[in-house]
């Protein structure tokens, strides 16, 4: 397990915001030489405290994003994720633990089409109940 340091703390933070920053840009940042942020990195990397860098897209604006908590019937759970997955504007679909059995991320173009998710999630033979929440803005 790796210990963070400040210098660690403020180096990721800044890769989340840009995890392609120039090396350059990550030292002036921090106040430190280059090749102390090579070296933290390199580290960070082997350690596995970081695991890699990604892009992250522009979210579409005039697509609509939920989270639907579902309840599921007895041990029907295999059942349902197999018909949940047939549904494409099912984004990702997560098991989990406490009141509500899945979770899933909905993604759909327009409100019409959500509905029909909505309608066709709760149609799922073994769900007893769901709630969804509309996502509002990514922070």
């Amino acid at each position: 397990m790796h210990i963070f340091d400040d210098l660690d703390r403020k180096l990721i933070a800044v890769l989340r915001e840009d995890g392609r920053a120039p090396v350059a840009k990550l030292a002036t940042i921090a106040g430190v030489s280059r090749a102390t942020i090579q070296s933290r990195l390199d580290r960070l990397l082997q350690s596995g405290a970081i695991l890699g860098f990604t892009v992250r897209a522009r979210e579409h604006h005039d697509e609509i994003r939920a989270i639907m908590l579902i309840e599921v019937a007895g041990k029907s759970t295999t059942a349902v994720i197999r018909s949940l997955r047939a549904i494409p504007e099912l984004h990702a679909l997560h098991t989990t633990n406490g009141a509500w059995d899945l979770i899933a991320e909905i993604r759909t173009d327009t409100l019409q089409n959500f509905d029909r998710v909505l309608r066709d999630v709760r149609m799922t033979d073994g769900i007893l109940n769901s709630e969804t929440s509309l996502l509002l803005s990514t922070i």
